[in-house]
C-alpha cells in the first residue's frame, strides 16, 4: 500500500497539486500545476449529503460529502441561483474565482455579462457524487474502515447525482432554483434532475445529453473499462495509489478523446501531419520501433492521455462510466415523455451538435420530444458546430448565442 489518503478523504489529488481538467469528457483536457510548491492550494468547498444517503440502486453512503464552487451572489429573494452539472472529468471549478483565479473549464460563458452572467444569477457548480475532485467516491475514505473505499464504494447512478446537486444548493439556503443546466453527463444529470424534482427549477438547459444511453456509447465504454480492469496494475481495484493502472486508463482516454470530437475535425487539425518527435518518436529504448507514433494526432491522443492519468482515479471513472451507460429516463414511469409528466419549467433548452457522434443529435431530438410531450415550452436548438461531442467547450459563440437568449 502507498499512503493511506491520497486524495484527502474526498478525493480530487488536490493535495497533488492537480487542480482540475479543462473538459468535460473531452480531448482538451489540460493540467495546472503551481509553480510555488510552497503556494497554499485552496481546498473544495464541500457541504454534507444526507446521512445516510441512500442511493439510486441500493445502498448506503455515510458521511458523503459533494464539493462545489460558487460565483456571484444570492440575492434577497434566493431565486437567482443556477446550478450546474459537469461531465465525466472535471472538477467544480468552471470558472476562475477569488478562492481559485486559474481559468476553469467554462471560463468563457460564465462572469459577469457573459452567458452565465454573475451580475445576474448566483452560480454554483457541482463536482459529481462518485468522481475524485472533493465529491465523495471510490478513491474516498470509508467511515467504517477508515480506509479507501475503492470497490467497495456502492454503485452510483446519475440519478444520485442530481440529488447531491439538489442537496448542495438546499444547502446553501436555495430551494428554487433559476436553472439547471449541464453538458454531457451534466445534460443527463439535468433530466434525472428533473424526474425526482420536478417543481425546482424554473428552467432546464440540457446540452449534448441523452434519454438513455445508445448500445453505441454503451460499447464504447465497456470497452474503455475492460483496458483499464485488463492492466495487471489494477488489482482488482486495490492498486497503490503512487502505481495507477496508468496503462489501460491511459488507453481508456485515448479512446474516449477520438470519440469526443468529429472525424470532420480530426481531418481539418491534423490530416497526415508528421508527429513533431520525428524519428525519435518511432523508437523505443533506444531501438526503431515501427509502430509509431508517426502522426501528430497520435503524439496529441498520448499527450492529453498522459494529462489526465495524472489527476483521475481509474476506479471513479468505472463508476462513473457505468453510471453513464446504466440511465433511462423511462424507468422513471415507463416512457421517456411519462417521466418527464410532473414537470413543471417554465422552459427548457436542448442543444445537440450535430457533428457528435458519440451523443448523436437524434439523442437530444429524442429528449426535446418527450419533454414537448409532457407539456413542456421547449427550445431544440441544433448546431452546425463541427467539433463534436465538445463543441459546448470549443464552439463559444454558437453556445453563447443560445443559452444567453434562454436566460435574457
Amino acid at each position: 500500500m502507498g499512503r493511506k489518503d491520497p486524495y484527502g478523504g474526498g478525493g480530487a489529488f488536490l493535495r497533488e497539486r492537480r487542480v482540475r481538467l479543462r473538459d468535460a469528457d473531452g480531448g482538451a483536457a489540460e493540467e495546472r500545476r503551481h509553480s510555488d510548491p510552497s503556494e497554499p492550494v485552496a481546498e473544495p468547498l464541500t457541504v454534507a449529503l444526507p446521512d445516510p444517503m441512500r442511493l439510486y440502486r441500493g445502498g448506503l453512503l455515510y458521511s458523503a460529502r459533494c464539493a462545489y464552487e460558487s460565483w456571484g451572489r444570492l440575492n434577497e429573494a434566493r431565486d437567482n441561483a443556477v446550478l450546474l452539472f459537469t461531465g465525466l472529468s472535471p472538477s467544480a471549478h468552471a470558472a476562475a474565482s477569488t478562492r481559485d483565479p486559474s481559468p476553469g473549464w467554462w471560463q468563457r460563458m460564465i462572469g459577469p455579462g457573459l452567458a452565465i452572467d454573475t451580475d445576474r444569477y448566483f452560480v454554483v457548480c457541482v463536482n459529481s457524487l462518485g468522481s475524485c475532485f472533493g465529491s465523495t467516491g471510490a478513491a474516498s475514505l470509508d467511515p467504517a474502515t477508515g480506509l479507501p473505499y475503492r470497490l467497495n464504494f456502492p454503485e452510483v447512478a446519475v440519478e444520485d447525482i442530481a440529488v447531491a446537486g439538489y442537496e448542495t444548493v438546499r444547502s446553501l439556503g436555495v430551494e428554487r432554483l433559476a436553472c439547471v443546466m449541464g453538458a454531457s453527463l451534466g445534460g443527463m444529470s439535468v433530466v434525472a434532475f428533473a424526474t425526482q424534482f420536478p417543481k425546482v427549477a424554473r428552467r432546464l438547459i440540457s446540452i449534448s445529453g441523452t434519454p438513455a444511453a445508445s448500445p453505441f456509447a454503451i460499447a464504447l465504454r465497456s470497452v474503455q473499462r475492460e483496458a483499464i480492469m485488463r492492466d495487471p496494475a489494477w488489482k482488482a481495484g486495490q492498486y497503490d495509489f503512487d502505481r495507477p493502472p496508468r496503462n489501460g486508463l491511459t488507453v481508456a482516454r485515448k479512446l474516449g478523446t477520438i470519440t469526443y470530437r468529429s472525424a470532420a475535425e480530426w481531418r481539418q487539425r491534423f490530416a497526415r501531419k508528421p508527429s513533431a518527435e520525428g524519428a525519435a518518436g518511432a523508437r523505443s529504448n533506444g531501438f526503431a520501433n515501427p509502430f509509431g507514433p508517426h502522426f501528430a494526432v497520435e503524439g496529441y491522443l498520448r499527450a492529453q492521455a498522459e494529462r489526465f492519468i495524472r489527476v483521475f482515479d481509474a476506479n471513479c471513472y468505472l463508476y462513473l462510466s457505468s453510471a453513464m451507460d446504466r440511465f433511462d429516463l423511462a424507468e422513471h414511469g415507463g416512457s421517456f415523455s411519462a417521466a418527464l409528466s410532473a414537470v413543471h419549467a417554465e422552459g427548457v433548452l436542448v442543444i445537440g451538435v450535430e457533428s457528435d457522434f458519440l451523443f448523436p443529435i437524434d439523442e437530444q431530438a429524442a429528449l426535446a420530444e418527450a419533454f414537448q410531450a409532457a407539456g413542456a415550452s421547449v427550445r431544440f436548438a441544433r448546431l452546425p458546430s463541427l467539433e463534436g461531442h465538445d463543441a459546448f467547450l470549443v464552439d463559444i459563440p454558437h453556445f453563447d448565442a443560445e443559452i444567453r437568449a434562454f436566460l435574457a
